[in-house]
Protein backbone atom coordinates (compact mmCIF):
# COMPACT_ATOMS: atom_id res chain seq x y z
CA UNK A 1 0.00 0.00 0.00
CA UNK A 2 1.10 3.51 -0.82
CA UNK A 3 0.10 6.59 1.18
CA UNK A 4 0.11 10.09 -0.26
CA UNK A 5 -1.05 13.51 0.86
CA UNK A 6 -2.19 15.72 -2.01
CA UNK A 7 -2.60 19.49 -1.83
CA UNK A 8 -6.00 20.31 -3.31
CA UNK A 9 -7.34 23.83 -3.87
CA UNK A 10 -10.99 24.80 -4.18
CA UNK A 11 -12.55 22.63 -1.48
CA UNK A 12 -14.62 24.63 1.00
CA UNK A 13 -17.61 22.66 2.30
CA UNK A 14 -19.11 19.28 3.13
CA UNK A 15 -20.25 18.88 -0.46
CA UNK A 16 -16.62 19.19 -1.56
CA UNK A 17 -15.58 16.54 0.95
CA UNK A 18 -18.29 14.14 -0.23
CA UNK A 19 -17.46 14.75 -3.90
CA UNK A 20 -13.75 14.04 -3.48
CA UNK A 21 -14.01 11.21 -0.95
CA UNK A 22 -16.82 9.58 -2.93
CA UNK A 23 -15.18 9.73 -6.34
CA UNK A 24 -11.69 8.74 -5.21
CA UNK A 25 -13.06 6.10 -2.85
CA UNK A 26 -14.82 4.38 -5.76
CA UNK A 27 -11.56 3.79 -7.62
CA UNK A 28 -10.38 0.19 -7.64
CA UNK A 29 -7.29 -0.07 -5.46
CA UNK A 30 -8.09 2.86 -3.14
CA UNK A 31 -8.52 1.61 0.42
CA UNK A 32 -8.86 4.95 2.25
CA UNK A 33 -9.39 8.62 1.43
CA UNK A 34 -9.72 11.50 3.89
CA UNK A 35 -10.20 15.19 3.11
CA UNK A 36 -8.91 17.87 5.48
CA UNK A 37 -10.66 21.12 4.51
CA UNK A 38 -8.61 23.35 6.83
CA UNK A 39 -5.30 22.10 5.45
CA UNK A 40 -6.58 21.78 1.85
CA UNK A 41 -5.26 18.23 1.70
CA UNK A 42 -6.47 14.81 0.69
CA UNK A 43 -4.84 11.73 2.23
CA UNK A 44 -5.11 8.64 0.06
CA UNK A 45 -4.07 5.07 0.76
CA UNK A 46 -3.96 2.94 -2.36
CA UNK A 47 -2.50 -0.12 -4.06
CA UNK A 48 -0.22 1.11 -6.84
CA UNK A 49 -0.65 -2.22 -8.62
CA UNK A 50 -4.34 -1.40 -9.17
CA UNK A 51 -4.50 2.40 -9.54
CA UNK A 52 -1.97 5.09 -10.39
CA UNK A 53 -1.38 8.35 -8.59
CA UNK A 54 -2.11 10.12 -11.88
CA UNK A 55 -5.55 8.45 -12.02
CA UNK A 56 -6.28 9.62 -8.47
CA UNK A 57 -5.24 13.18 -9.33
CA UNK A 58 -7.31 13.06 -12.53
CA UNK A 59 -10.36 11.93 -10.56
CA UNK A 60 -10.03 14.86 -8.15
CA UNK A 61 -9.48 17.23 -11.07
CA UNK A 62 -12.63 15.87 -12.73
CA UNK A 63 -14.60 16.96 -9.65
CA UNK A 64 -13.47 20.54 -10.30
CA UNK A 65 -10.60 20.92 -7.86
CA UNK A 66 -6.95 21.80 -8.50
CA UNK A 67 -4.38 19.22 -7.42
CA UNK A 68 -0.83 20.42 -6.77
Amino acid sequence: MEKVTLNVQGMSCDHCVKAVEGSVGELTGVSAVKVNLKANTVDVEYNNQEVTLDKIKETIDDQGYDVN
